[in-house]
């Protein structure tokens, strides 16, 4: 009997470790798959010069004897990497009297929802006001003066990343003061012909949302004011010139241009995390963890009551174009020195980390859209919704009503005219 226990013991040993050498090849077989699949970066570079570089070498005469607001961060940057203002500052018969930071500050230190304040005589500038905040829209009091305001800032094509309501709320007021503004272009890094997710129902304007525009909504910002204008999006309308790109095709990722990447925000380290954040910042309407707080924000999506493993093979079962999912676990921590806390902070949390294998096929609002009706199917007692926030992100009500109706995904996403659903994922 002693001999059958101990052989029955060992086959059970056996068996086990015969299961996690199967999982962890498995594993290996997941990723090498996906190193496999993944694109390399162009190594021929597309020159491109920014609105700002036109500017500079060609335009000068529009401001000499002016004085100028500059609404910038830390991406209005030149072809060299020179910050706009201190290319202004050191022009002759050019008065830069105020800068006007967007969320996040003026050299991008802020997290999101921090307030930030500046002692510009630390830093040997102008006067800096903070645009996020109470006062999100700049005063007649200071725009005193001001006869030119140029808008210079680095957007990644998302609706809800509020830099674009930034540049609405510059041009009414600068509509209100009957001061021109003067925009000055930057690529859509995840490309300028892309237009994915469903139109903004004004019912739901915020200020992650102040258009009637598609979550992934093209061009670049140039183009975004020109809309502005033209669609009446805001009233009064100011004076308008767009100083164009160079170079720039709207099928390009920012990495196929030799301009330098600066991050726009502290929780879009790179441009694959741009890619990811349409889809994956509607997981901020829910309980679970959107990564921030981790090396891989956007990237990592979870909670400590999900289990990651089971997770990543529903997902991959569904067969969604450009990516895999790997099981991951992450401990969600404070940053240093910024005042907001990630959810489950401190708590271990099990998930899956999304990586993208082919990002021209990747489709960044549908997957985010299968992230949340996947995850509430199976943990629907632990999943908790943000409701006001998730309707304002998604720009419509119906998205939240059909998770919880148990309404087949695609079915959902077919009645939008401006989803990408070229590819039907296998269910």
């Amino acid at each position: 009997m002693k001999q059958l226990i101990h052989c029955a013991a060992f086959l059970f040993c056996a068996l086990g470790r015969f299961h996690a050498q199967q999982e962890k090849i498995s594993i290996h077989e997941d990723q090498s798959k996906y190193y496999q699949n993944k694109e390399t970066p162009p190594v021929e570079k597309i020159s491109v010069l920014t609105g700002l570089d036109i500017l500079l070498r060609d335009h000068t005469e529009l401001l000499k004897g002016k004085s100028i607001a500059l609404v910038t961060n830390q991406t209005g940057i030149d072809h060299d990497g020179v910050p706009n203002y201190k290319r202004l500052m050191a022009m002759e018969k050019v008065n830069l009297q105020v800068i006007f930071s967007p969320e996040h500050g003026l050299f991008g230190e802020a997290a999101a929802g921090q307030k930030v304040s500046y002692n510009q005589n630390a830093f040997n500038l102008p006067e800096v006001i903070s645009l996020y905040g109470k006062t999100r829209k700049p005063t007649p009091k200071m725009l005193h003066g001001i006869q030119l305001i140029i808008y210079d800032i680095q957007d990644i094509g998302s609706r809800f990343y509020t830099y674009i309501t930034t540049l609405g709320l510059i041009m009414e007021a600068a509509g209100e003061q009957n001061i021109p503004v003067l925009v000055l272009d930057r690529p859509n890094p995840i490309r300028g012909d892309i237009i994915a997710g469903p139109l903004l129902d004004m019912n739901y304007k915020t200020f992650v949302g102040y258009y009637p525009i598609p979550i992934r909504y093209g061009g670049t910002i140039g183009d975004m004011a020109k809309k502005i204008i033209a669609n009446k999006w805001i009233s009064p309308v100011p004076y308008l010139t767009v100083i164009p790109l160079q170079g720039w095709e709207n099928n390009l990722w920012f990495d196929e241009t030799d301009l330098k990447w600066v991050n726009p925000s502290p929780n879009i380290p790179d441009l694959e995390t741009a890619l990811v954040y349409p889809g994956m910042c509607l997981i901020e309407g829910t309980n679970v963890s959107e990564g921030r707080g981790t090396p891989h924000p956007f990237k990592w999506i979870g909670a400590p009551w999900i289990n990651g493993r089971n997770l990543s093979q529903e997902l991959n079962k569904l067969g969604l174009p450009g990516v895999v999912f790997v099981p991951v676990s992450f401990t969600p921590v404070s940053l240093p020195g910024k005042s907001t806390r990630p959810k489950h902070e401190g708590q271990k949390c099990s998930g899956v980390e999304i990586r993208i294998t082919n990002r021209n096929e990747y489709k960044s609002v549908i997957t985010g859209v299968y992230m949340l009706f996947i995850i509430y199917k199976n943990y629907s007692d632990q999943m908790i919704f943000k409701e006001k926030h998730l309707n304002r992100l998604w720009g419509q009500n119906n998205l939240l009503k059909s998770i919880k109706s148990n309404i087949n995904v695609f079915d959902f996403l077919k009645q939008f005219k401006f989803t990408q659903l070229e590819v039907e994922p296998d269910r």
